[in-house]
């Protein structure tokens, strides 16, 4: 509270009214009778510190030293009077800030750490996001989509950009390769047994040195062994592979959270651009758009229309893989934190 905006602490909890003058900008009117416009801004999330000092310099100059950064990385800005909005908006577009991402548009692409921090990426995370906002600009600056859509990209099968309308996600489709020489050196056994979600890992004596060994037939290549024992390798060049998911959701709102299903599966993962994702995104966000009707999210559309009709609006492939027949697999996967009466 005490960094808030002085317009909005003055207010809080007391808004009349609100509305969206453009792309972009959200315009809120307090029961004082008071005003805040506030400009949302994307940025690359993975921001260096001359980007940050920059951001800080278009505050002190058009918003009074006030900015916040929202869950998905978006910047905004407020200010008290609506002759203030239009300098901001130029500013952030000449430091190449764009101004987007409120009511139906793709908004900013959260994300996982990828290769800078994360200890089992099979991929940069980052880096997808970069090359689909990229070709996503105009949908992210224009309201013109049914509903907004929120997108994720995770750099690991374990998923912590979690649940998205789009989601991008690591595959791994072997399981690991074990580096029996090091696993006593190097690994607490216990620990990588109890990591397993499958306990498809147990000790085992190879060579005469302590070691490990998975249970193919119960392992899911998830990638949790490798963080507490490097030399069972899951990251393969050829073998990890991009896949995509929709439908998802965290919210409550109209409907009750739901978790993303499987579409594409096998995609290359291709940096530095990922064109194969890239389109298939395009095609997923094209048939939303031109069949979803006003309000619907993007899992809401499909429960509407059916998956059969989606896989034919999309022109995506229904394979094998799309069946979930893993023995542990909740019956619906839908699941809530929320309690209903």
């Amino acid at each position: 509270m005490p960094l808030m905006h002085p317009l909005l602490r003055r207010n809080y909890g007391q808004w009349k009214w609100h509305d969206r003058p453009r792309p972009g900008v959200l315009h809120h009117v307090a029961r004082s009778g008071e005003e805040v416009w506030t400009v949302r801004a994307g940025t690359q999330r993975q921001l260096d510190v001359y980007s940050i000092r920059t951001l800080c310099e278009i505050a002190d100059t058009h918003a009074d030293g006030f900015l916040r950064f929202t869950t998905r990385s978006n910047v905004e800005f407020m200010v008290g009077s609506a002759d203030r909005v239009a300098p901001l908006i130029e500013s952030l577009g000449e430091h190449g800030f764009p101004v987007g991402g409120t009511g139906p548009s793709v908004t900013m692409i959260s994300h996982t750490q990828g290769w800078l921090h994360c200890d089992i990426p099979a991929t940069d995370a980052s880096g997808v996001v970069k090359s689909l906002m990229d070709s996503l600009h105009h949908e992210f600056t224009h309201e013109e989509m049914p509903n907004q859509v929120k997108i994720t990209t995770s750099c690991c099968q374990i998923n912590c950009g979690g649940q998205g309308d789009i989601a991008i996600n690591i595959q791994h489709t072997k399981p690991p390769t074990i580096n029996h020489d090091l696993v006593a050196q190097v690994c607490e056994r216990p620990a990588v047994v109890a990591r397993c979600p499958t306990a498809a890992i147990r000790p085992a004596v190879v060579n005469g040195k302590p070691s490990l060994e998975v249970d193919e037939k119960k392992c899911v290549c998830c990638g949790a062994c490798f963080p507490p024992c490097p030399p069972m390798r899951i990251n393969d060049p050829v073998h990890s592979k991009l896949a995509i998911w929709v439908g998802g959701k965290h919210s409550s709102t109209r409907t009750k959270p739901s978790f993303h299903k499987l579409v594409a599966a096998g995609l290359p993962n291709n940096p530095p651009r990922w064109p194969e994702v890239t389109e298939v995104v395009h095609n997923i966000l094209g048939a939303y758009k031109a069949n979803a009707r006003p309000f619907e999210r993007m899992g809401e559309w499909i429960g509407r229309i059916g998956w059969p009709r989606f896989f034919e609006l999309t022109g995506l492939p229904f394979t094998k893989y799309h069946v979930d027949d893993w023995r542990l697999a909740r019956p619906s996967l839908n699941a809530s934190t929320h309690v209903y009466f």
